[in-house]
């Protein structure tokens, strides 16, 4: 066996290969901060250097609408709502599902009185005026509310929390739906995440390099509902685990040859 020349006492060749391999594996283990850090400014970047606005969301089939109309006359307004004002106490998305109105395959909705209404396609705001078209016939002094019951964003993947989150402001960009999800963990990748879109057109999936500074400019940048943000893990990521110990690793191989050499010396 092949020993590295030492006065006193030798180590191994097949040690000293051990401890170059684990180096090496603690080495290719770190994560630095340029994995990490957001919003850098690169020379060559794969997203387009030009603006584009935010979309709106356009309903689609199976979506649940909630609908509210307001009238001076308490009597009248119960004829068009599903709940009554006195029943709005401790509403939640739970309630909202049974007291919504479904969007159908063929893009519409029936509504009390007023009759079915074609939605698909349209924005909340575009929906909001068809349907109150259809509501002058009944009453004209109507306050008219239309909300998405189904607006969350389902965060996947290498983050803190993954899970379904519900949407409570209008305008919420990628950055604060994974803030909610507790943030990319140690080993996710942000060069790979991947935006699934649903459209009224089918399903769009775009990947994103979130540390590059460009995303505020792509139209992918502000969460629309429904969206499914999934974050791939990193190359280093080793079997699922979240972080490997390669420094406990590292250390207790290390005290085991050193105590080996100490015990049989060659």
């Amino acid at each position: 066996m092949t020993y590295l020349i030492s006065k006193r006492r030798s180590i191994p060749l097949r040690n000293f290969l051990i401890l170059f391999v684990l180096g090496g594996m603690l080495v290719n283990g770190c994560v630095t901060t340029k994995k990490t850090t957001y919003l850098q400014e690169y020379k060559k970047s794969d997203i387009p250097d030009y603006y584009s606005p935010p979309e709106d969301y356009r309903i689609q089939a199976n979506d649940n609408l909630y609908l509210n109309v307001t009238t001076p006359d308490p009597r009248m307004s119960e004829m068009f709502n599903a709940m009554s004002e006195s029943g709005t106490m401790g509403f939640d998305e739970a309630t909202a599902q049974i007291y919504s109105y479904v969007v159908q395959m063929d893009g519409t909705v029936e509504f009390p009185y007023i009759g079915v209404v074609k939605v698909r396609g349209l924005t909340l705001n575009e929906a909001k005026v068809v349907i109150e078209d259809a509501l002058n016939d009944y009453v004209n002094d109507a306050t008219l509310t239309v909300k998405l019951v189904n607006n969350s964003v389902t965060v996947l993947g290498e983050v803190v929390a993954p899970g379904k989150y519900a949407l409570y402001k209008e305008r919420l960009n990628i950055y604060e739906a994974l803030a909610m999800a507790g943030d990319v963990d140690v080993y996710g990748n942000r060069y790979k995440v991947n935006v699934i879109r649903e459209t009224v057109d089918g399903s769009m999936v775009k990947e994103f390099d979130i540390t590059d500074k460009n995303i505020i400019d792509s139209e992918f940048y502000y969460v629309l509902p429904n969206d499914v943000i999934y974050v791939k893990p990193m190359k280093g990521k080793f079997f699922g685990m979240a972080t490997f110990p390669f420094t406990l690793i590292f250390s207790g191989i290390t005290t085991f040859i050193l105590i080996d050499n100490y015990i049989n010396p060659r």
